[in-house]
C-alpha cells in the first residue's frame, strides 16, 4: 500500500472519530500516531518481527514533535494575549469601554447594538480570545439592551457575532496559531488583521442600523447624553487604547525600528493592564480567577496544538499535502474559483468542528495548495495568479481562513460563541442565540467576498512593515 493511500485512510478514520464525539486533540494525536506506525511498518513490508521497531520509532517522533514546536517563543504570545483580556475584564475596563461606546454611538438607530459591536472590537484589541469576549459582553451589554426593549434574540446575536472580532483584531491567538503552523511572520499577520477586523465591525454596524431602520421595534436609539458626559467617559477607556498602541509599536513602528518582538509587546501590555487592575481595586480572588481562566484556556489550546502536530508530522511523511497541491493545481478552472471552493469547504467543515481544531487539521493541506495556486512560495507579484507575492499570499490566505473561523463561531450546530452566550444568560436558549445571529451570516458573507475581491484591504498595513 502506498503512503498516499495510508494517509487518506488514516485521515478518514480521524474524521470518523471527530464525528463520533472524540475531542479534536485526541482524535488527531491518535490518528497521527497510528498513521506513523502504519507508515513505518509498511516500510518493513509488515514483517511481524519488526512491528516493535516501527512502534519504537513512532513513539519517539510523537514525543519529540509537540515539545519542539510548543517550546517556540512565539507560542508564548497565546497565554499573554488571553491574560490581557481577563485582566481587562477584572479591571472593569470592559464596562468603561461599553459605557463610552454607549454615550457616543447609542443615538443612531440600533445604537446600543452598534455600541456593543464597537465595544467588543475595542475589547478584542486587548483580548486574543473570541469566547472570552462573548462571555464578558453577554454579562454587560445584553441586560442594557433588554432594559430599553431590544428583542432578546437580536441582543444575544449581536454579542455572539461581536465576540468573533477577537479572532482578527490583534492581539489574536488564532492568528498566532496560523503563523506557527504555516511558518509565517507573526508580526505581519497581526498587522494584517487590524484593518479587516475594523472593516468587519463597520459591516456589522451597517447591518444593525439597516435592521433597526426597517424594524422600529428591534433597536430603539438611546438619546440624552450631553457632550460633557461623552467626554467624561473617555479617560476610563483610555488604558485599552494605550495597550493597543504599545502592541502595535512593538510589532511595527511607523517612525522607525520596532520597539521589540510581538511577545515583548504583549508582555508589556499585560503588565500595564495588571497595574490598571490593581489601581481599580482588583481583589486577590479576582486575580486568581483571571490566572485560572487564562490557564484553562491556554491548556485547551496547547492540547489541541500538541495533538494536531503529531498528525501534521504524519501527513508530512505520507506526502498527502504535496499530493493535494498537485491535484488542486491540475484542475481545469481558474485559481480564484478554486480558492472560493476551499473557503466554502471551510464554511461547511466549521459547522461540525471548533475553529482552532479545524484550522490546525486543514492548514497543512490547504495552505500548500493555495500557495501552489498562486505560483509558489517564492513567486513575485507580477508572475502570480492572485497578483501578490508568495509571502503576501500567505498573509492574505491567513486572514481569509481566520475570517472563515470567525464565521464558524456562530454557525449551527456547534457555533461556540452562541453556546457561551446562552451559558452565561439563564433567560436565553441556544436556539434563541442562533436565531438572533442569523442576519450576521449575511454581513460575514459580504465581508469575506470583499476581502477576496480587494486583497488591498488585508495587505495594505503589512506591506508598510
Amino acid at each position: 500500500m502506498d503512503n498516499i493511500t495510508i494517509g487518506l485512510w488514516t485521515t478518514g478514520g480521524m474524521l470518523v472519530l471527530v464525528v463520533l464525539g472524540m475531542r479534536v486533540a485526541f482524535a488527531a494525536a491518535l490518528a497521527g500516531f497510528v498513521g506513523l506506525v502504519w507508515l513505518r511498518w509498511n516500510g518493513y513490508d509488515y514483517d511481524p518481527a519488526r512491528f516493535g521497531k516501527a512502534l519504537q520509532v513512532s513513539v519517539k517522533i510523537a514525543g519529540q514533535v509537540p515539545h519542539s514546536k510548543v517550546s517556540s517563543q512565539v507560542l508564548s504570545l497565546i497565554p499573554v494575549f488571553i491574560l490581557i483580556g481577563y485582566l481587562a475584564y477584572y479591571a472593569k475596563l470592559t464596562t468603561a469601554l461599553f459605557e463610552a461606546a454607549k454615550r457616543w454611538i447609542a443615538w443612531v438607530p440600533g445604537g446600543l447594538a452598534v455600541a456593543t459591536v464597537f465595544a467588543t472590537a475595542g475589547f478584542a484589541a486587548v483580548s486574543g480570545a473570541s469566547v472570552a469576549t462573548a462571555a464578558v459582553f453577554a454579562r454587560i451589554a445584553i441586560p442594557e439592551m433588554l432594559k430599553i426593549g431590544y428583542n432578546k434574540q437580536f441582543a444575544a446575536g449581536v454579542v455572539a457575532a461581536g465576540g468573533t472580532l477577537a479572532s482578527l483584531i490583534p492581539p489574536s491567538a488564532i492568528l498566532v496559531i496560523y503563523a506557527i503552523i504555516v511558518e509565517q511572520d507573526v508580526g505581519k499577520l497581526l498587522l494584517a488583521g487590524f484593518v479587516p477586523g475594523v472593516f468587519s465591525a463597520v459591516v456589522y454596524a451597517v447591518l444593525i442600523i439597516g435592521i433597526a431602520v426597517g424594524f422600529k421595534s428591534v433597536g430603539p436609539p438611546v438619546r440624552g447624553f450631553t457632550w460633557g458626559q461623552r467626554f467624561a467617559s473617555l479617560p476610563a477607556a483610555m488604558p485599552i487604547v494605550l495597550v493597543v498602541v504599545i502592541i502595535i509599536f512593538f510589532v511595527y513602528n511607523p517612525f522607525g525600528e520596532a520597539w521589540g518582538t510581538p511577545t515583548e509587546g504583549g508582555a508589556v501590555g499585560a503588565f500595564i493592564v495588571f497595574l490598571m487592575a490593581l489601581f481599580r481595586g482588583m481583589r486577590l480572588s479576582e486575580l486568581k480567577d483571571a490566572l485560572l481562566e487564562t490557564a484553562k484556556l491556554t491548556v485547551m489550546i496547547f492540547t489541541i496544538i500538541w495533538g494536531v502536530l503529531i498528525y501534521v508530522r504524519f501527513l508530512g511523511f505520507a506526502k498527502l499535502p504535496d499530493a493535494f497541491s498537485d491535484w488542486i493545481t491540475s484542475l481545469d478552472q481558474s485559481p480564484m474559483l478554486t480558492l472560493v471552493l476551499i473557503l466554502l469547504a471551510y464554511a461547511v467543515l466549521g459547522m461540525f468542528m471548533d475553529a482552532i481544531g479545524m484550522l490546525l487539521l486543514t492548514l497543512p493541506i490547504t495552505y500548500p495548495a493555495v500557495m501552489a495556486l498562486n505560483g509558489g512560495e517564492m513567486v513575485s507579484a507580477a508572475d502570480s495568479a492572485f497578483g501578490m507575492s508568495g509571502t503576501m499570499c500567505g498573509i492574505w490566505f491567513g486572514i481569509l481562513v481566520v475570517k472563515m473561523a470567525e464565521f464558524c463561531l456562530i454557525t449551527p450546530p456547534i457555533g461556540l460563541n452562541c453556546f457561551v452566550v446562552a451559558g452565561v444568560r439563564d433567560d436565553l436558549t441556544v436556539q434563541d442565540v442562533f436565531k438572533g445571529v442569523t442576519p450576521f451570516f449575511i454581513a460575514d458573507g459580504v465581508t469575506i467576498a470583499l476581502l477576496v475581491a480587494f486583497p488591498a484591504i488585508v495587505l495594505w498595513l503589512p506591506s508598510l512593515a
